[in-house]
């Protein structure tokens, strides 16, 4: 009995990690491209994390996504709170897969076919017939499972009056509620855990009263293993993590202080749905109580998000702030995350270097650039980690072209630490004009930056090229006046080893400003920065 149980829960976890992942593959690129074009409003977040959720049954990927997203700063926080309530509500929909298709509807008949079929496309298909494959497979396994667990729970029930079990009393709920939390965490998923206990009410083995706690304990319990992965992680992981407890809490402790009119409310809607059937009260009082929750938390998600944000401070360098290391697993989202990286290098460089060309070459100002090299040298190992595949051109050219980036941001501190800007640049005054077409090429890629706009971007490599043109043609001259003896030999060369210089940061700032506009976009993904809600 008891080994059947483990078994049908063994196999209904191992249909939901196959649909899972499989459905995760088949969708590939469009998870992302929905969540970066859909998410903007509060609204359009919730309906985005909802609906994704529900498609690939798994809220955990969702959130690592948006995870991503938020680490790499494709969306901002308080738009990522908005997908995490969303995909909460999404999940519910396992208990409304389970209860009118497992329970309800008899499809063994199909479901060992569907795990035939599902395994030879996975083994013999390619790409996304592979993934379709798994996906089929696991859907069928899902019912194999079901089914070996109503088997299970019809002998439990038949030897054990589970239904004695407190239920009734405020002390009875809330037992049942920390035996839903233990569930979840034993079978590290609410889904398998609901799963278990609408097979167990079908069977008769429990009362409803009892699976509606512990639907709440389970629906509770996802948020210790949220608490569980956030330990050690970066502040965007943790922050979304801990918006998922407190919304968890918050929805679980609102159900169990109102569990009997939630009941009564669940059991209306689901006579609408499927007339006398338990477990589609149960699978309508899970969904219903997470959109109370939903409703409750949404006019206030940016004060909300806001709380967050000051529980989990920022901290650590902020140069490489975006760059997580679950944020390398997903090759377009890491290098959407080093290319906000470089931007935000580029807009340090370039406030340095301006006050350099203002005040002189000071101390202060050049070693304010070593905290470039710091953060240029963890980009560069960061995108070590990530892997790009070159039969996808775009997608490889934008990893390329990142690298390319940061070779050039490197070459540019270099210029300034450990060369040293030449003292000629400030004592010679015919060195004026290429010192304020150098200002010029670093206003214009600040704005740029700031802008975005192709137009800006263009400036940037017209400046650098002009002031090119110019460095070459007073290298003639100026080395024509030395041979007239006009000019000292060794002035000449100091000039121009300060011309060079000059040079030297143009290029190399307009070579990062390429890299980053010929490679700025993500799949579709906006070249800018993200706007907050």
């Amino acid at each position: 009995m008891i080994a059947i149980i483990l078994g049908g829960i063994g196999l209904f976890l191992l249909g939901m990690v196959l649909m899972t992942e499989g459905l995760k593959a088949l969708a590939g690129e469009a998870l992302r491209h929905v969540l970066a074009r859909f998410v903007g409003g509060p609204i359009s977040a919730l309906t985005s994390g909802a609906v994704i959720t529900a498609v690939v049954q798994s809220s955990s990927a969702t959130t690592l996504t948006t995870i991503g997203f938020v680490s790499a700063g494709l969306i901002t926080f308080p738009q990522a709170v908005g997908v995490v309530f969303g995909a909460n509500l999404g999940t519910t929909s396992t208990g409304w897969l389970v209860s009118l298709l497992g329970l309800k509807v008899s499809i063994s008949v199909v479901a060992l076919p569907a795990v035939g079929v599902g395994a030879l496309l996975r083994l013999l298909g390619r790409d996304r017939l592979a993934a379709l494959g798994l996906a089929i497979a696991g859907f069928g396994l899902i019912f194999v499972g079901i089914d070996t667990l109503q088997v299970g729970m019809t002998s439990l029930s038949s030897r054990l009056d589970l239904s004695r079990l407190p239920g009734e009393t405020v002390t009875g709920r809330f037992l049942l509620v920390l035996v839903g939390i233990v569930m979840t965490v034993v079978m590290q998923s609410s889904s398998a855990a609901v799963a278990t206990t609408l097979t167990a009410l079908h069977a008769g083995a429990i009362a409803l009263p009892q699976a509606a706690a512990l639907v709440v304990g389970q629906n509770v319990g996802t948020t210790v293993t949220a608490a569980l992965a956030c330990i050690g992680a970066s502040v965007a992981a943790r922050r979304t993590a801990v918006a998922h407890i407190l919304f968890n809490l918050v929805t679980g402790l609102v159900a169990f202080v109102a569990l009997g009119p939630f009941i009564a409310l669940a059991d209306s809607l689901a006579d609408r749905v499927a007339a006398d059937s338990d477990a589609v009260t149960i699978a309508a009082f899970h969904t219903a109580f997470n959109a109370i929750g939903v409703v409750l938390m949404a006019p206030w998600m940016a004060r909300f998000a806001r709380l967050v944000e000051r529980l989990v401070p920022q901290r650590g360098p902020a140069l490489t702030r975006r760059l997580d290391a679950s944020v390398a697993i997903v090759a377009p989202v890491a290098v959407a995350a080093v290319r906000l990286t470089v931007s935000d290098i580029l807009l340090a460089v370039i406030g340095t270097l301006r006050n350099v060309l203002r005040v002189g070459p000071g101390r202060a100002g050049v070693t304010a650039l070593v905290d470039v090299a710091d953060a240029v040298v963890e980009a560069r190992h960061f995108l070590g980690r990530v892997r790009s595949d070159p039969e996808t051109p775009a997608e490889h050219a934008r990893h390329l072209g990142m690298l390319h980036a940061l070779d050039h941001l490197g070459r540019l501190r270099d210029a300034c630490v450990e060369d040293g800007p030449p003292r000629t640049v400030w004592r010679d005054a015919s060195l004026a004009e290429m010192v304020q077409e150098l200002t010029a090429v670093l206003d214009a890629t600040q704005q740029w930056l700031q802008d975005g706009e192709p137009a800006g971007a263009e400036r940037v490599r017209a400046l650098s090229g002009a002031l090119a043109e110019q460095r070459r043609g007073q290298r003639e001259a100026l080395l024509q006046a030395a041979a007239r003896r006009e000019v000292d030999p060794d002035a000449a060369a100091a000039r121009l080893e300060a011309m060079r210089w000059l040079d030297r940061l143009a290029y190399h700032l307009a070579r990062v400003v390429h890299h980053l506009v010929e490679r700025g976009a993500v799949g579709g993904m906006p070249v800018g920065r993200p706007t907050s809600d």
